[in-house]
């Protein structure tokens, strides 16, 4: 992307898409938590107008730069969460 000729935007996606309920469940069972005992929903939060699908298109990045997900979702929340664990871990550590 950034060894191009011309400076353009791209999409980086993996062409799937995943709820936020999919999110937490994956995240906290990472960890051996059951996300329901510590989040809860208010429908006085939701947007009036709210996207009910939402799925990234990385075709251009595919054609242009040769460019596919190599991650899955679930291996990239695992990702996301050992993250935190070790920024948290270091942070103790201080």
């Amino acid at each position: 992307m950034l060894q191009q000729d011309k400076l353009d935007d791209y999409v980086i996606a993996t062409g799937e898409t995943h709820s936020v309920k999919e999110f937490a469940e994956l995240a906290f069972s990472h960890v051996g938590l059951d996300y329901r005992d510590y989040l809860i929903s208010d429908e006085i939060f939701f947007r009036p107008a709210e996207v009910h699908l939402l799925k990234g298109d990385y075709s251009k990045g595919k054609k242009m730069l040769g460019w596919e997900p190599a991650v899955s979702f679930k291996e990239l929340i695992q990702m996301m969460v050992e993250a935190d664990l070790e920024a948290f871990k270091n942070n103790e550590d201080t």
